[in-house]
């Protein structure tokens, strides 16, 4: 019997290092079941085989962890599957393999899982907390209990669209088992439209403290190129390689690889206006021009020098500083203005600093004005050692005058705007403001702030805001929001000792603007589009458009011209792009790309009620776990009584993928816990510590709920904190939405004997009840393990590139990996003996 099994988890984007971030989790341990200890194995599940695959294709990167585990005790286990994946990626797909079953979770609107919830905290559940220490990323933690000597297995899929800086693209895939695998395996395949100009595997990274002098950790992966549009990577560290990859990373030997394996690449450019891939209605456009000149720039630093940036935080920022000074251009100019109690701009040539004091900071400008305020100095020699010295020389005290350090930039940079106009002597103006606190001088409220800037910030000035928040103190969500209004993004500093390299990487993403005021414009019919207009392109980086254009309704298909105006160095300009054709289906990039820039509007619009609607309907559609969506999982229940325990003993800590196990016995076939919670990037040793009440009622059936809901609270300690009552915890939540999850009854069948759909889980979705698949040409067989056919025919194009030859799906078990869904099987599909379901195989590899 199959009971209803409850469990509600978050995510939260971390963004808080390296201070614990506390949250809260509701959960209920069954009964103790008395331990056999054994002189042999060990006494927590093992993780056997642990395979990640990722297809990146159009830049979209879909990537497969699927995790075996087995449990060679006699009692039962718990085990926890956990992994780091990137701030940005979408979870999309979820499956639990248990005792021959699956459970595939499914994405339903996160208010569902709320009240699931509410109701298990109504039911008189505890809470207690999770802590974790996290970077730029999310955590998805989920455990299961493994019956005695059996074996399960975990299958997470997320996707994400690969962001190009540095002029190149990078995929970063966290791997952190928490034990030695016997047999682990990585594999990526590029495969894109436009030539490939590299693709390597640089130095395995920690994932915690950038280090400029870090010790390369060659990955010995392996790359091989399939034609020039097509790589394959992979990395197969043996366990005495995870040992030693273990030690060079710092990291408990034991606990085998715990870092990050990165695959970089680029692509060839179009010199003029960038790359259209069209495809069954849907389009993309990738600009990022080469030997485009760049443009001068004014740059206005907005610092933060009150009481709180003493100590450490001060020494970084000068650090960091310097380190930017010393990189900008004779052709470039700069204007310091330093705010604490009081704002000051300073003259970099040595003359007297003038503290602006001005009281109307709704209209401030006419103020601000009566000062005589020193104007942006060409960033020559003389002048960049004049300013190091001044930087130098700053302290740290006072309150936080926010409003005044912003409306003082953007008079500075109106100011220099109209001198340029009357010299035709024009750069782009950039603020760079950095603060690790709250207003406390001025203007207090952070909406006001961002209202006023905003307002400000029009017409003629018109300048982007690069906001740094810098510590746990600093209002990431305020900044990111004024950023997002101006033009502009934010960055978190986390306070480390790498915290000056943080400001240096930074600066370099925004270092070199080539265009300006870039607008796409398309003269065929298209609709839901993404942002066309974009006010800089930084050099080593990429705009990019998604959108769907109409179908024709007759041949011939107009011509779909598309073109970029924009403002380069020597003035105006046009580019016109080149239309291609895409190497798979563009639909699911579309959605990605819009739910991200639908839910980046909603967070800066008071009335979210539309975009929220627009972002769910995308996300339930297309299975993405979002903001606004959650994911849902079905997990198996026993229908035997489970006595409570006193669970407030902290869990062993477990961290990456599928790692962490505990070795603690619990309730046979019910015991469930974790959560959708925050981590590293990196995510490198990253630990969580987990505790709990018992909920101490009865169950008909003698089934046990566990719920688990995070919820942000205020300890920063690595330690446990006891809410005794729930409702504490759950009034604890932030006004801000979370990633849920819930798990219900399952209603899929035992999977006995293997079938193709173990390699191929979308095949479950889509077979009929006879094993027949329904493709636009007919409906044919899938073809069973016993059946033997002989290869067909040639066929023009296979996975990997280039001709191939048909064969049935189960015959060519190499290009699994790149059959990631049903529409891209469709792309390969090939009839075998005009009867059973094909796929055009590399003829080389085909046995």
């Amino acid at each position: 019997m199959i009971l209803p099994f409850l469990a509600t988890l978050m995510i939260k984007s971390a963004l808080s290092a390296p201070s614990d971030v506390s949250f809260v989790v509701s959960s209920t341990e069954g009964a103790k079941v008395k331990k056999e200890t054994s002189d042999v194995q060990p006494d927590f599940p093992i993780i056997y085989e642990m395979d990640i695959n990722s297809n990146v294709s159009n830049r979209f990167a879909k990537t497969l962890i699927h995790s075996k585990v087995k449990n060679p005790q006699t009692t039962a286990k718990e085990a926890t599957f956990s992994v780091v994946l990137p701030e940005k990626a979408f979870i999309s797909e979820f499956v639990m393999e248990i005792g021959g079953k699956s459970y595939k979770a499914y994405v339903k609107e996160k208010e569902e899982a709320k009240n699931i919830y509410d109701k298990a905290v109504s039911s008189g559940q505890s809470a207690a907390h999770v802590s974790v220490s996290a970077r730029h990323s999310n955590r998805f933690t989920v455990s299961i209990n493994i019956e005695p000597e059996a074996k399960a297995a975990f299958l997470l899929t997320y996707e994400e669209l690969l962001e190009r800086k540095n002029n190149q693209y990078e995929l970063i895939l966290n791997i952190h088992p928490g034990q030695i695998v016997k047999d682990l395996n990585v594999q990526v395949n590029v495969k894109e439209s436009r030539p490939l100009l590299f693709i390597k595997t640089p130095s395995l990274r920690s994932g915690n403290e950038i280090n400029k002098n870090e010790e390369k950790i060659d990955p010995s992966s392996q790359i091989e190129i399939i034609n020039k549009t097509s790589g394959v990577v992979t990395f197969h560290p043996d366990a005495a390689k995870q040992k030693d990859f273990a030690n060079q990373l710092k990291g408990k030997e034991s606990e085998g690889l715990s870092g990050q394996f990165v695959v970089q690449y680029d692509v060839e450019r179009d010199p003029h206006g960038g790359e259209v891939l069209l495809q069954d209605g849907y389009f993309v456009h990738f600009f990022a021009p080469k030997d485009t000149e760049t443009l001068p720039k004014n740059v206005f630093f907005i610092l933060d020098t009150s009481g709180s940036m003493s100590g450490l935080k001060i020494k970084q920022l000068k650090d960091a500083m310097i380190s930017i000074l010393g990189e900008m251009k004779p052709e470039d100019t700069l204007s310091i203005v330093e705010f604490n109690s009081q704002t000051t701009v300073w003259n970099v040539e040595g003359q007297p600093a003038v503290e602006v004091i001005y009281h109307n900071y709704t209209d401030p400008f006419p103020e601000i004005s009566k000062h005589d305020l020193p104007g942006p100095l060409p960033a020559t020699k003389e002048v960049i050692e004049k300013a190091k010295n001044l930087i130098n020389g700053m302290g740290a005290s006072g309150g936080t005058y926010m409003i005044g350090g912003l409306e003082t930039g953007l008079y500075l940079v109106k100011s220099q705007i109209a001198r340029a106009a009357s010299t035709n002597d024009k750069k782009q103006p950039i603020i760079i403001f950095l603060t690790d606190g709250q207003p406390n001088y001025g203007v207090y409220s952070t909406d006001e702030i961002t209202n006023i800037v905003t307002r400000l910030n029009k017409d003629e000035i018109n300048v982007p805001i690069f906001s740094l928040s810098f510590g746990e103190g600093a209002d990431k969500a305020f900044l990111r929001k004024l950023s997002l209004k101006n033009m502009g993004f934010s960055r978190h500093i986390y306070e480390a000792a790498d915290a000056s390299l943080q400001l240096q990487e930074f600066y370099k993403q925004i270092s070199s603007p080539l265009l300006s005021n870039v607008n796409f414009k398309y003269n065929y019919e298209v609709n839901e589009v993404t942002k066309t207009k974009h006010p800089i392109l930084f050099g080593g980086g990429e705009l990019v458009v998604v959108g769907k254009y109409k179908l024709p309704d007759r041949l011939p298909v107009p011509k779909f011209d598309a073109k970029v105006d924009a403002i380069g160095r020597r003035g105006p300009i046009q580019l016109l792009a080149k239309v291609e054709t895409p190497v798979t289906s563009l639909e699911r990039l579309w959605a990605y790309l819009m739910v991200k820039q639908t839910l980046e509007k909603r967070d800066v619009t008071d009335d979210k009620t539309e975009l929220t609607k627009k972002a769910l309907d995308l996300a339930l559609k297309y299975s993405f776990v979002t903001d606004v969506s959650s994911l849902v999982v079905v997990k198996p229940n026993a229908t035997s009584a489970v006595d409570t325990e006193d669970a407030s003993k902290p869990v062993r800590p477990s961290w990456g993928y599928g790692g962490g196990y505990s070795a603690q016995p619990v309730g046979p076939s019910w015991a469930y816990g974790g959560g959708y919670s925050a981590s590293s990037s990196g995510g490198s040793r990253s630990r969580v510590a987990a505790s709990s009440y018992s909920g101490a009622y009865p169950r008909s059936g003698g089934f046990s709920p566990h719920v688990s809901y995070f919820a942000p609270q205020r300890h920063f300690a690595l330690q446990h904190h006891y809410a005794p009552r729930p409702t504490v915890a759950y009034n604890a939540m932030p006004l801000y939405v979370h990633h849920d999850m819930v798990a219900v009854p399952s209603t899929i069948k035992p999977k006995s004997p293997p079938k193709l759909e173990d390699s191929l889980h979308w095949l479950a979705s889509v077979i009929s009840a006879n094993r027949t698949l329904t493709l636009p040409t007919g409906v044919f067989e899938i073809g069973e393990s016993s059946l033997n056919l002989p290869t067909s025919d040639k066929c023009p194009k296979n996975p990997q590139g280039g001709e191939g030859t048909c064969t049935l799906i189960k015959d060519c078990p190499e290009v699994f990996t790149l059959l990631t869904d049903f529409d891209t099987y469709k792309q390969y599909f090939c009839p075998v003996q005009n009867k059973f379901a094909g796929v055009c195989c590399p003829k080389k590899k085909i046995s």
